[in-house]
């Protein structure tokens, strides 16, 4: 079955609400959440670093595009809002 899997920072505690590229999330619908870790059932992309082509290209101006999932988690500390950006996601393990 393929998937991502996040981990959750140490910080993040109590309620909080997931989002993936700006769209809410859903538990139990959207994910699982198993011990620290949020289990999408669907396959999250990161996009790597950048070759000497695209790096190229991207300083003349001209755009490459790759699939780049990200993942925020939106949260409160001591009664403040805070938000966890851009975690990675990685494979799920088969």
């Amino acid at each position: 079955m393929s998937g991502s899997i996040v981990k959750l920072p140490s910080h993040v505690r109590g309620d909080y609400a997931v989002f993936v590229n700006g769209v809410p999330q859903r538990a139990g619908e959207d994910y699982a959440v198993v011990g620290r870790e949020l289990h999408f059932s669907r396959e999250l992309k990161q996009e790597g670093r950048l070759g000497f082509w695209r790096w190229f290209l991207g300083a003349w101006g001209i755009g490459t595009y790759r699939e780049n999932d990200s993942v925020d988690v939106q949260y409160e500390l001591d009664g403040r809002p805070m938000v966890a950006e851009g975690l990675r996601p990685e494979p799920k393990p088969e």
